[in-house]
């Protein structure tokens, strides 16, 4: 809906969100993949949560800080997987205006605090290879309430700006925005203002926050290999690498599939406009879905934790 303000104007006073331009006619046949990921993803991260919070042998800081990555896989996934499924079963492209701004502000924010959980969780393993006498001593309880505070400040300060500059636009003319969701620029450009502001707060962010944490990640693992190679044991060598397997999967998936939507992102015309808005969208999805999933398979002590669950509840 757009209000008229004056002769010269208007006011947008909500959106239009038509997902993919191009396949108006064949979109909702994504569903057919949606749908069942999302099911698997909160499936599979609420089992995760309850055997942690259920098996007292999952109380450590480790799990902790995995029980905070899937709270915001399960936050990311609600804030966009549910509003495109709408969007392609019932037509219901509609979004208010401050529902996208709040949509923008989880998404640009929870983001980069995924990724911030994924540096501590890759500290964590650091201090367990790399000085397991003094492992008990760093990563406690405490630990991980700071960790969780870091995770929280540090991101929130950082992304803030990114929605309010966005808002703060004035929004005179079209509001079809060609996403599936509320992404920063698909929006501002929609504005009668110069965006130049916006685009270039949003790169710095996303590069100081996501690119510093990329950076101290792999110097983390960096350091674990090295520790790793100079192991005497074979036993030893095979237990340490397995502690960090799912962790090194997930993180590189994780990093993989956002450089790989920012560089199609940049590809403008020579990438299907479509792409980029798929990738977006999968990354709020397959991720989360995977998350618990290569954790369970691969640690054994949430494997027996979810085991016992089963044998709980029959």
């Amino acid at each position: 809906m757009v209000l008229s303000l004056n002769h010269t104007g208007t006011r947008v006073t909500e959106f239009l969100m038509i997902c993919f331009p191009g396949m108006q006619d064949t979109q909702h046949w994504l569903s057919l993949v949606l749908a069942p990921l999302l099911v698997l993803a909160l499936g599979a991260n609420f089992l995760l949560l309850l055997a942690i919070w259920q098996e007292a042998s999952l109380h450590e800081p480790m799990y902790y800080l995995l029980a905070i990555l899937s709270v915001l896989d399960v936050i990311l996934c609600l804030t966009v997987i549910p509003k495109v499924l709408l969007i392609f079963w019932f037509d219901m492209k509609r979004i208010s205006f401050m529902g996208c701004f709040l949509q923008m502000f989880i998404m640009n924010t929870f983001l980069p605090m995924e990724s911030s959980t994924f540096l501590v969780m890759a500290y964590d393993r650091y201090v367990a290879i790399c000085h397991p006498l003094r492992y008990p001593s760093i990563i406690t309880e405490q630990f991980v309430v700071n960790a969780a505070i870091f995770i929280i400040v540090r991101n929130l300060l950082a992304t803030l700006p990114t929605p309010i500059l966005a808002a703060r636009l004035n929004y005179c003319a079209s509001n079809v925005v060609e996403n599936c969701i509320c992404a920063n620029i698909s929006v501002a450009k929609l504005s009668c203002g110069d965006i130049h502001l916006n685009k270039l707060y949003q790169f710095v962010s996303v590069w100081c926050l996501l690119g510093s944490d990329l950076v101290l990640i792999l110097l983390s693992y960096f350091f674990i290999l090295s520790a790793v190679v100079h192991l005497q044991s074979g036993g030893a060598t095979t237990k340490a690498l397995s502690t960090c397997g799912s962790h090194l999967i997930l993180i590189l998936f994780f990093y993989t599939l956002l450089l790989v939507f920012i560089f199609t992102n940049k590809a403008g015309k020579k990438v299907s406009p479509e792409v980029p808005i798929l990738l977006n969208v999968l990354h709020h999805l397959i991720p989360p879905a995977l998350n618990p999933i290569v954790y369970g398979v691969r640690t054994q002590e949430i494997k027996q934790g979810i085991i016992k669950l089963f044998k709980y509840q029959c």
